[in-house]
């Protein structure tokens, strides 16, 4: 029994030399891998504008109100549609009623509001793939002022219908530029690059053109760019050989 003892505390201590000094070669020589950052950058223009502006109305009597609203609002659709507009872009939107009170003080204290007036609004948006003619229609709406109608207008904003094809070519160039720089470290360094490890995606980033805009942690999407720069960053990691 002292022998099979002996025997096997033996072996024990050889097993455990064993994976101790191949831990410590490990260590001494970690696998050799290369991380690499690659961007992907496009500018394109956009290709798809939204328009939204409001007019108003105002009289102590409800349907005074709504008549005259309704009247600027034939106003507005006419000239829309003489400057191009397709009549079936320009949505208008539900009216909003507000009725107006002045607040009344006394020594300071609230006592109660007046009536006087109410206040109707009418908003509406246009969606269009003509670009340039709502862009020049946003700038010259002023026109309607002689008209009668003061009409109050949001900036336009802009997108682009073809990201998801443009996403991908920029994956692609990010992925590109990845290896190129990976190739070149390792040729630096007297290697060969093996074969790729892992390969992540980082934020797509969209940003006016020459707006020095700053990037996002969760993703910059300009709207107020016609002209726009989109990025992407894709993370390599190589094996080296």
């Amino acid at each position: 029994m002292k022998h099979i003892s002996a025997f096997i505390f033996g072996a024990a201590i050889i097993i455990a030399a064993y994976f101790l000094g191949n831990a410590y070669i490990q260590r001494a020589n970690p696998p050799q891998k290369i991380s690499v950052t690659g961007l992907g950058n496009e500018n394109f223009t956009s290709d798809l504008i939204v328009w939204e502006g409001q007019f108003s109305a105002n009289s102590t009597v409800l349907k005074t109100a709504f008549d005259q609203l309704n009247q600027d609002k034939e106003i507005v659709r006419q000239y829309l549609t003489s400057k191009g507009i397709n009549a079936n872009s320009i949505i208008f939107n539900s009216v909003q009623t507000t009725e107006m009170r002045d607040n009344q003080y006394e020594n300071g204290n609230y006592v109660g509001s007046i009536f006087r007036g109410y206040q109707l609004t009418q908003t509406l948006k246009i969606e269009s793939e003509n670009v340039t003619l709502i862009e020049g229609v946003s700038r010259e709406i002023t026109e309607l002022l002689n008209k009668g109608v003061q009409f109050n207008s949001s900036p336009p904003r802009y997108y682009y219908t073809k990201l998801a094809d443009l996403k991908i070519e920029m994956i692609s160039k990010a992925t590109e530029d990845a290896r190129i720089r990976a190739e070149k470290i390792a040729e630096n360094a007297g290697s060969n690059l093996g074969d790729l490890v892992s390969a992540s995606m980082g934020v797509f980033q969209i940003t006016g053109q020459n707006s020095g805009e700053d990037y996002s942690w969760g993703g910059a999407y300009n709207t107020s760019s016609k002209n726009k720069t989109a990025s992407i960053t894709m993370r390599l990691e190589y094996k080296v050989k």
